[in-house]
């Protein structure tokens, strides 16, 4: 079923979402192990448009009762530089079309579905900024990683997507220090696997925010950097820092963090 709702615009009658949800009013999902959910949303997700997977899903109620922290996201706002503001729930459906457009791997998608989760409750008083989202979002990662069984490569990058790509849409080439200790902080030196799918994770956020056609900078800013670190033997932040210094033409620190 979520091969067919994700890939195919004409998959489902009409009357296939009513009848979804008698099903999941009538209580079908009681009792079925979460590990046999993610069996039927992984295929969904790794689908042509994953978005078309979680409208259906929300439209018919399920994912209100298997994804409670992704379905909350929904009316919820954030600024977005392109668009001025964004629902959240809106553009993680576009989020993850990009990741499809760009064949990102499961781990990508997954860290997309999860990063936002600790903004559905932000304080109101305080939309559409999101005040310690990074403190809620953890924990509640970690929840969903351990009800789906998912592995660890898939939590680790979905945490380090909550904490750093944020920071990664902000970094720039002004000053050099941060963007050394960035570039630490992301693995880029010793997990450059993990680095490569967070630049994808970034570039597919950035996308969604109605950036669909444009090419994500950082991802390519932070690339020079790391060549610039490669080059040299030193590997302390002072000298990573210099080195970038010299790529960008910029100044090594400031009091200022990336």
């Amino acid at each position: 079923m979520a091969v067919l709702l994700a890939d195919s615009e004409d998959a489902t009658g009409d009357d296939a979402p009513g009848l979804m949800a008698e099903q999941i009013e009538a209580g079908c999902l009681g009792g079925v192990a979460y590990a046999d959910i993610w069996t039927e949303l992984e295929p969904g997700l790794m689908g042509r448009a994953p978005s078309r997977l979680l409208r259906i899903l929300r439209g018919c109620g399920a994912l209100e009762q298997i994804l409670p922290e992704v379905d909350a996201l929904f009316g919820v706002p954030q600024i977005s530089d392109g668009l001025g503001e964004v629902d959240l729930g809106e553009h993680l459906l576009a989020a993850l079309d990009e990741a499809a457009a760009l064949d990102a791997p499961l781990s990508v998608r997954f860290a997309l579905l999860t990063m936002n989760v600790g903004k559905y409750d932000s304080p109101r008083e305080h939309l559409p900024v999101h005040y310690k989202h990074i403190e809620r979002g953890a924990p509640r990662i970690e929840g969903i990683a351990e009800r789906f069984g998912a592995p660890d490569d898939w939590r680790e990058l979905a945490l380090l997507a909550l904490a750093e790509c944020e920071r990664v849409h902000r970094a720039s080439q002004v000053r050099a220090g941060p963007v050394a200790l960035m570039l630490e902080r992301l693995g880029a030196f010793d997990a450059r696997e993990r680095f490569d799918r967070l630049m994808m994770v970034c570039a597919c956020d950035f996308r969604g925010h109605g950036n669909g056609d444009k090419t994500y900078a950082k991802a390519a800013l932070l690339a020079d950097a790391l060549a610039a670190c490669a080059a040299i033997e030193d590997t302390s932040a002072e000298a990573r820092a210099a080195a970038i210094a010299a790529a960008f033409r910029s100044q090594r620190w400031s009091s200022e963090t990336a």
